[in-house]
């Protein structure tokens, strides 16, 4: 006899589950996106196909399925699944999970499938309980994480998995996730509600490829719009999906990936002379919070590193653009910043002063040391001595250059570009090269016949 009571029960459960929850896919054929996981042949597919999985990491942004991608495989090849929180599992509940897979595997052959969320928090000591089984094969690890797993989960726990990026959705994929989840019973399907094209469409742009954050906005207004209306239909319109998903929250971490990426794609693009691809990700920082100071410093290095030369006028661009964000503040000085990064990505470019320094660090580093050529010695210590080369400076040579050796060896650490400015002084310092060379032979000339021609 049905337990009537009892089903009244789970259908009020049911029914306080948000929308995301209750329209998570059924079967990989119900996710959305992600086809360079899902599609035939690749694989995630085939992992299902052939039934065996090992440890996986996935990653990628909120709401791009990680958690449903993992419970979808462990229903799909019948494995018992355990979820925990890598910040929050302890050792002796690792063991216990460990214990159990093992008691499960021999007596009815079914795998155990532990989902930690948050992998990326995972410790030392968790992880030591953890490998042996993992590497014996049995129980298989699924961690999911936002953060970049090669920098931030641990290097013993990604050798021994396969690493899957997870990528934020498009908008026709989340447009398709919003429409089911209006006609479907487990969604908005019993409430008779009707959505607009242009809401939709602005759903599935503010949300950021977010398929969580989607779903609760479309939830919020439908039940702000059957509150006003009681009784009657419900219809979302562009103004009820505005009101229902304001600011788009912008995914940036100061102290994680989103950090380094952003800052990354941002000097990747002035390097590039993209200054519309430098703008973007310059407002992205501004708008996520970062630190102009921090993105000014950024700037300087850039003129020296990647300009240097070609343009000597972007390094006093990039000290004045310091200066000014360091006394203006936001959320003026963001003009400042504005200013300096279309400099920087609009000027010729030259990493030729930066490889210099590089080369020269490396050889004193690694090489042989050179000693400074007698005639150099200043001799105010130890006094020079007798039998040294005379210095004669360059400005009473009658070609401005002389015949002085500076290093003492033949090393050409600076090799300017043809970029720019760069270009006048590769010319110039080619004609220093041949002067020096001409005045050193005629000296030699001299040496060997006795005294100057």
């Amino acid at each position: 006899m049905p337990d009537l009571w009892q089903d009244q029960r789970e259908q009020r459960r049911e029914a306080a589950e948000p929308l995301p929850h209750r329209m998570r896919p059924r079967s990989l054929d119900e996710m959305v996106g992600q086809l360079h996981l899902l599609d035939a042949g690749m694989i995630v597919r085939r992992m299902v196909e052939s039934g065996v999985i090992g440890s996986l990491i996935l990653h990628g942004p909120p709401g791009t399925g990680k958690t449903t991608l993992a419970e979808l495989l462990a229903r799909q090849l019948d494995a018992h699944l355990e979820r925990e929180n890598a910040a929050m599992v302890g050792v002796k509940r690792i063991r216990e999970i460990l214990q159990s897979a093992d008691h499960r595997l021999g007596d009815s052959g079914r795998r155990t499938i532990l989902l930690l969320d948050e992998i990326h928090r995972f410790s030392r000591s968790q992880q030591d309980v953890l490998l042996g089984d993992v590497e014996r094969g049995r129980i298989a690890l699924i961690g999911a994480t936002t953060e970049n797993p090669w920098y931030a989960v641990n290097a013993a726990l990604v050798s021994r998995s396969t690493v899957l990026g997870l990528e934020p959705l498009d908008d026709s994929a989340v447009a398709t996730l919003i429409r089911r989840a209006v006609d479907d019973p487990r969604g908005l399907g019993g409430q008779q509600v009707r959505i607009d094209d242009d809401a939709v469409a602005h759903f599935a742009t503010r949300c950021d490829g977010d398929a969580r954050r989607a779903l609760q906005a479309l939830e919020l207004a439908a039940r702000s719009q059957a509150g006003a209306n009681q009784g009657e239909p419900v219809h979302i319109d562009l103004t009820a999906a505005e009101q229902s998903i304001r600011a788009k929250a912008v995914v940036y971490d100061r102290d994680g990936d989103q950090h380094y990426d952003t800052i990354s794609a941002f000097i990747k693009s002035m390097r590039g002379s993209d200054p519309d691809a430098a703008i973007y990700w310059l407002a992205k920082m501004l708008h996520a919070g970062e630190d102009p100071r921090f993105i000014a410093r950024r700037i300087a290095i850039f003129a020296s590193e990647d300009i240097g030369n070609a343009d000597p006028e972007a390094i006093r661009v990039a000290e004045a653009a310091w200066q000014l964000v360091e006394r203006i503040g936001m959320p003026e000085c963001q003009l400042t910043l504005a200013q300096a990064t279309i400099h920087m990505a609009a000027a010729p470019k030259s990493g030729a002063s930066s490889q210099a320094i590089w080369a020269a660090m490396a050889e004193v580093r690694e090489g042989r040391t050179h000693p400074v050529p007698r005639q150099l010695i200043s001799g105010m210590k130890s006094g020079r001595a007798p039998d040294a080369p005379k210095y004669v400076s360059p400005h009473t040579a009658q070609d401005g250059v002389g015949t002085t050796e500076y290093l003492g060896v033949d090393r050409i650490y600076y090799q300017p570009t043809s970029s720019g400015r760069e270009e006048e002084v590769a010319a110039r310092l080619a004609t220093f090269a041949k002067l020096r060379k001409a005045a050193q032979d005629k000296a030699d000339r001299d040496d060997r016949d006795g005294g100057p021609s």
